[in-house]
């Protein structure tokens, strides 16, 4: 029997039983999407192969003319087909792809050679038919070929340098939607990964792509007046269940719409199944898991009734029938006593599914929430050419305080070179969210002008990227965000200016106020960091955006008083040891004839991130320890840190991760830079100085190899508990801290929280020294349990005033609020008023002198 007939008639046979177990129950949607497709890529592959043998027998085999190598026909299955989702009665969208142009390779003189272009086509040609044309078995598949590059008017098969070109040069936004559903039916494993390569730049943008809402928009706009103009020309159709009002298609836009936005940094979103990728944005909080079930028990009911629809004449319909009696028949297979029950239902789930489109596509001009904003923005409508006194006088009826000053630096912003050299849309459209930011800024309550500086700063680094803007205009609860960032934080603004692909991260109050899982942030990010194995830049990339992303969350959370100093250098802390770590399991995989899988390898905390009290900026100070008796493990341990530094401190596109400081290794700046764990014990019991001494009082093991670790560990605790003469002891801190104070001299009339006489070292150097002088009589104070409870621990146990130790306590908490404040408004060096500390310097003074008296 010939393969058409054949296949024909085993599509008959499934589409029977299907329908079958189906209205029986004994199949669910799943079974019934997933057999078509099956069934769709059964017969495209074998009716591929068995061509391509008799076109070669016929005309010789195409050779690629660059590389000399057979070509096949790559069929890419686009839509429900791509995707794993075919109907019942679907067309297959098909689009045909071979590699390299060429000529066929004859090997008997009958056989007439031609371009691989002709015989691909020809093929092509030949598969359509013997797929979709009409005979006394019906049919295979009705074919599609309109997503093709250039559509119906174009080649029917491509070559990979047309594809290329045509989506560089041509691509369109809703294109980019189609081709997030392409999928090879045939051809070579390394020939499809080749043209995935080709197509994924396409698809998934680098950043953010919040220009897709917009043109998902429009898109979507087009359909549904199509559908209108179907509906009122042909009353009787009605109900489209796939393109009409919370349809089919409103679901499919909602899923994908994250995937084009988000598709480019997330690789899990780029799934070409609806309901897997549904699920997928519930698991990451970016839809409601709530919303997500109705989303997806609404898919189910809207795919299952388009079914039905189709099962009464095997045709490709969407839409209710006309007659009373085919409506009650459908109606019954969908479990309905009645058509007013079925049409019931249908109504409930499309206002859903309605709603919970327009929460993400509809204009957000008039948002609920919104109202004040628009009001006040009301009261200003900027031009392109206003002119000084014009903008001072908007400005003033705004209710600004310095409106001149503040109209001046307008004007620069609008004059700018960068502004005026804009495209004409883009240059509105950031006009319009300084329209809509002037009110926002007009009710800081202080410092306007320098929240205003800081916002042009801002737009004027955004201007030319479309994303960004799209998304301030899509979300003007961002922008509302934005503006309270930048006048609450200095050091704020400019970061997000460095980083505006963080404008993401304010978009969703749930994930922005959520307190940070460690455990889950750390799984996620190794599973990025594995899934670009290889990618050295883009895991690199991944780290940065990762860092950063959880930085602004706890930034939005601080600006908001939801953490304490305390709290936030304690998650500051925990999110370093985990990007360390992942750092050097990523950096070790790069060097190459490793002798082992995983490093016998650790990393060493000291200062701010050993003591837990690091900051938004800190540098990360540390060493690097191995044990590995290998001949070869220095020098690839070596390496390892020499990498370690590279991959936290290179620039990239994303930025920088930390600064590392390594001088506290042993010897310091003439040491080696890694120290093997036997060597670090005896330099720290033999030939360091007091100053190491003092430093490992703040000293954890970071990341790496935990046995390593806990040999640290014990070695710390043996040093600090060296029994030390007092008086030396003394002579050796009071000398230090000399030191100190001499290099960071103050001659303006404020108080350094940090180095001032009754600051934060002085603090600091007298825990060291309460550790180094009694650690030996009392282990309690060789654990890291941070300098507030340690002063406290040393009160408890006698070795100091309790009450001054209470106070002293006091005042180191309340200079690391101050710093905090002053480091967020961008200041160098942390200074105050002396008046704002003087009870605590006098306390900290009075125990410096009980002390060291």
């Amino acid at each position: 029997m010939p393969l058409p007939r054949a296949m024909r008639r085993l599509r008959n046979l499934a589409i029977a039983v299907l329908i079958e177990r189906d209205l029986s129950g004994k199949a669910d949607l799943a079974e019934v999407v997933s057999t078509m497709t099956s069934l769709a890529e059964f017969a495209v592959q074998h009716h591929v192969t068995a061509l391509t043998e008799e076109f070669i027998e016929r005309h010789g085999t195409p050779i690629g003319q660059d590389s000399g190598k057979r070509q096949d026909l790559i069929v890419l299955g686009m839509g429900k087909l791509g995707g794993g989702e075919l109907n019942v009665s679907s067309d297959i969208d098909l689009i045909f792809v071979y590699p390299e142009d060429g000529e066929t390779q004859t090997t008997q003189p009958d056989q007439k050679s031609l371009s691989n272009h002709e015989f691909f086509t020809r093929l092509g040609k030949r598969l359509i038919k013997d797929i979709a044309d009409i005979t006394e078995d019906g049919f295979t598949f009705r074919v599609d070929m309109a997503l093709r590059p250039n559509g119906n008017s174009g080649p029917l098969v491509a070559s990979f340098g047309m594809v290329e070109e045509y989506l560089l040069v041509q691509g369109r936004e809703w294109e980019r939607y189609a081709w997030v559903k392409a999928r090879a039916l045939t051809g070579d494993p390394d020939e499809i990964a080749a043209l995935e390569a080709i197509i994924k730049p396409f698809v998934y943008r680098r950043y953010l792509d919040f220009g897709a809402i917009e043109a998902m928009r429009g898109m979507h706009a087009q359909i549904r007046a199509e559908v209108v103009r179907q509906e009122t020309r042909h009353p009787e159709r009605s109900h489209n269940v796939k393109l009409g009002r919370g349809g089919i298609r409103e679901i499919e836009f909602l899923s994908q719409v994250f995937q084009l936005i988000r598709g480019g940094r997330d690789t899990e979103l780029r799934d070409r199944s609806t309901r897997t990728t549904l699920r997928t944005l519930a698991a990451k909080q970016l839809l409601d898991p709530d919303e997500v079930d109705q989303l997806l028990e609404a898919y189910t009911f809207l795919r299952n009734l388009e079914h039905r629809l189709q099962y009464l004449e095997d045709a490709q319909t969407h839409t209710l029938p006309v007659s009373d009696e085919d409506r009650l028949v459908v109606a019954n297979m969908m479990g309905y006593a009645d058509t007013a029950a079925l049409l019931d239902a249908l109504e409930t789930r499309r206002k859903f599914v309605a709603a919970s489109f327009d929460a993400i596509f509809a204009e957000k001009s008039g948002q609920e929430g919104d109202k004040e904003d628009n009001q006040a923005a009301s009261q200003v409508t900027l031009a392109p050419n206003d002119d000084l006194d014009s903008l001072q006088t908007s400005l003033e009826g705004l209710g600004y305080t310095n409106p001149r000053e503040a109209a001046q630096r307008l004007l620069t912003t609008l004059q700018s070179s960068r502004l005026q050299s804009l495209p004409e849309a883009s240059r509105n459209r950031v006009i319009a969210l300084i329209n809509s930011a002037l009110p926002l800024v007009a009710s800081c309550p202080d410092a306007q002008n320098d929240t205003l500086n800081r916002l042009l700063d801002f737009f004027e680094t955004i201007a030319r990227r479309a994303a960004y803007l799209a998304l301030l205009t899509e979300y003007p609860h961002a922008l509302r965000r934005v503006v309270r960032m930048m006048h609450s934080s200095g050091w704020a603004a400019q970061y997000l200016t460095r980083h505006p692909i963080l404008l993401d991260e304010l978009l969703d109050d749930r994930t922005l106020r959520a307190a940070p899982d460690w455990s889950a942030f750390s799984a996620e990010l190794q599973r990025q960091m594995d899934a670009t194995e290889g990618d050295t830049e883009r895991q690199m990339d991944t780290l940065r955006e990762m860092h950063h992303a959880q930085l602004m969350r706890l930034l939005a959370q601080d600006l908001e008083g939801d953490l304490s100093v305390e709290r936030l250098a304690d998650h500051l802390s925990c999110l370093a040891d985990i990007l360390v770590g992942a750092t050097v399991k990523a950096a070790w995989q790069t060097i190459p004839k490793r002798h082992r899988e995983v490093p016998k390898f650790a990393v060493i905390a000291y200062g701010k991130l050993g003591g837990k009290e690091l900051g938004y900026a800190s540098d990360l100070d540390v060493i690097f320890l191995y044990d590995d008796d290998d001949q070869e493990a220095p020098a690839y341990y070596s390496k390892l840190a020499q990498r370690f530094i590279t991959w936290m401190t290179s620039h990239t596109a994303a930025g920088i991760l930390f600064d590392v400081d390594i001088a506290l290794r042993p010897d310091g700046a003439s040491g080696l830079l890694v120290t093997s764990v036997t060597s670090f014990e005896k330099y720290q019991m033999e030939s360091a100085w007091l100053w190491e001494h003092q430093a490992l009082t703040r000293a954890r093991f970071c990341a790496g190899d935990a046995d390593i670790g806990a040999r640290f560990e014990s070695i710390r605790e043996a040093v600090l508990r060296k029994p030390r003469e007092e008086a030396s002891l003394k002579h050796e801190v009071l000398a230090m801290r000399k030191r100190l104070r001499e290099a960071h001299p103050n001659a303006s009339t404020l108080f350094d929280l940090k180095h001032d006489e009754g600051g934060m070292i002085d603090i600091e150097f007298m825990v060291q020294y309460l550790i180094l002088r009694h650690a030996a009589q009392y282990a309690e104070l060789v654990p890291d349990i941070g300098n507030i409870a340690l002063l406290k621990l040393c009160g408890k146990l006698g070795l100091i005033n309790s009450e001054l130790a209470e106070k002293t306590a006091d005042a180191y908490r309340k200079f690391r609020k101050l710093q905090h404040q002053v480091r967020l408004q961008g200041a160098d060096k942390a200074r105050v008023a002396p008046q704002r500390v003087e009870k605590d310097v006098t306390a900290v003074t009075q125990l410096w002198a009980e002390i060291f008296a």
